[in-house]
């Protein structure tokens, strides 16, 4: 029995055909362009990101050549897709996650943030979807007609694939990935109509909520590759990506280093308060049982830092350079890289912030930079670790981790040295893929409970902490404060 789990991400879909003991038999994997109308605004075409979901799954599936079980869906979070309900066509280009052109609509909303944070467990903030949705509502008053009217539907990347791959036949999405729009009740497990109110969104145009492990529907032949195959699984990618670590239980925790990095810990069935720049969200659903909630922290750039070298500097030909070209050098020699490029996260929450460089001098090279924008990542990281250890008083003992950025073994040494924790990284790294096909192969019949997903998901590389000084980070501090101050 196999699974195919596709992973939306926010650069590229990947496609992974996974057997029940958990290989991967085959990949495919295909990049979308990125549109960038503006400084700090970010946009994908949604029939772009469709086109190359069909790609990566007609790869994977070739190379694979065996029988497919079921399919498993995650995707990136919180960007926004409206699309024609009859033909499916886009009805505008999706608001990508990392897009900060509604900090105005934050700004004019924020009397309402208490309410928000408490009814949500996020607070107010460009990153999430429904500031998205007001921009929309005041600035393409046509779509937004459209909408209004019922022939528009709105949606994150999962509900415009799911409707995609079932000929629009499902309009449905997940609480993990509901969780993520400022317009979902934490509590109730549900959309909030004070919230949709609030935000102006018809709430006819949103989304059923559906269990993130269920049979969701059949994929259309006519539309997805000439194959009826049931989809049995969503997710949002960190979420899938914890699930993927087989961090089942209340404390696990993990991070994933894509195009942004994100750290979650289970929760259980318990909402847990968030401070010190976390958000409560909700972790999966399986089936019919209660929904499991989680604390995570944000970071917006980590891996896209990479890609800046590799396509905004030319410093580098390929990603996987950075590690060799950072390595070349012993450190820094004193660069800090603030990673700040659309904004700061956990625990700042800053949508004004600007990536900077400090330190600079006539000995600083590309080697430089490349370490420098590694310990960037690293130094991100434990600022959210601290967070999660310090206000969340949660134990931190070790650190799993995947996601693309997790395969430089420079930058897994980095972090632990950092935290002053082991560092463990799994023998497959797309965990946030894995967990995609272990929601829906619990489902689908691959594997018959959690206990057996956790036998499959097996161990991993461990990096051991070595003893480094402290004034790297206090350094970082500081520069992270001068940024926002350059930024405010």
């Amino acid at each position: 029995m196999t699974v195919l789990a596709i992973d939306a991400g926010t650069t590229g879909v990947t496609s992974l055909v996974i057997a029940q003991d958990g290989r991967v038999l085959a990949r495919g994997h295909r990049e979308f362009p990125q549109h960038f109308p503006a400084p700090g605004l970010v946009e994908h075409d949604p029939d772009e990101i469709w086109t190359a979901t069909l790609q990566a799954c007609s790869d994977a599936l070739a190379a694979a050549a065996v029988p497919i079980s079921c399919v498993g869906l995650t995707n990136q979070r919180e960007t926004v897709v409206l699309w024609d309900r009859a033909t499916l066509r886009p009805a505008t280009r999706a608001i990508v996650w990392q897009d900060r052109r509604s900090a105005g609509e934050c700004d004019r909303l924020r009397e309402h943030e208490p309410r928000i944070r408490e009814l949500t467990g996020l607070p107010l903030d460009p990153y999430f979807s429904a500031t998205k949705l007001a921009w929309l509502r005041g600035n393409l008053p046509e779509v937004w007609a459209g909408v209004r009217e019922g022939r528009v539907a709105i949606g994150t990347v999962d509900s415009y694939l799911l409707a995609r791959l079932t000929g629009g036949r499902l309009h449905v999405t997940d609480p993990s990935n509901a969780s993520r729009t400022l317009l979902f009740d934490l509590a109730t497990a549900g959309w909030s109509a004070e919230l949709a109110e609030l935000f102006d969104v018809p709430e006819a145009a949103l989304p059923e909520i559906v269990p993130s492990s269920a049979l969701l529907g059949r994929t259309a032949p006519g539309h997805f590759l000439g194959l009826d195959l049931p989809i049995c699984g969503v997710a949002g990618d960190q979420q899938a990506a914890l699930f993927g670590h087989a961090a089942f239980t209340p404390g696990a925790m993990k991070c994933t280093y894509g195009t942004g990095s994100f750290l979650l810990v289970n929760t259980g069935d318990r909402i847990a308060p968030a401070g010190a720049g976390l958000l409560s969200t909700v972790a999966w659903q399986l089936g019919g049982a209660p929904v499991q909630y989680a604390v995570e922290g944000s970071v917006f750039v980590t891996g896209a830092a990479v890609q800046w070298l590799r396509d905004g500097l030319g410093v580098i030909g390929d990603s996987a350079d950075s590690e060799r070209l950072a390595a070349s050098v012993p450190d820094s020699e004193g660069l800090i890289f603030v990673p700040a490029l659309t904004g700061i996260g956990t625990p700042h929450w800053d949508p004004r912030a600007r990536g900077a460089l400090l330190g600079i001098t006539r000995g600083t090279t590309g080697a430089h930079l490349a370490r420098a924008v590694l310990d960037g990542i690293a130094y991100q990281i434990r600022d959210v670790v601290e967070a999660v250890s310090g206000t969340a008083g949660i134990p931190v003992s070790h650190l799993a981790v995947d996601g693309g950025a997790a395969a430089n073994d420079l930058l897994c040494q980095i972090q632990a040295d950092l935290l002053g924790r082991p560092v463990v990284r799994p023998e497959t790294t797309e965990a946030t893929a894995l967990g995609a096909a272990f929601l829906a192969g619990l489902a689908g019949g691959v594997w018959s409970d959690l206990a057996e997903v956790a036998e499959v998901r097996g161990g991993g590389r461990v990096f051991s902490p070595r003893e480094i000084p402290e004034d790297g980070y206090r350094r970082w501090l500081e520069a992270v404060d001068a940024t926002r101050r350059f930024g405010s």
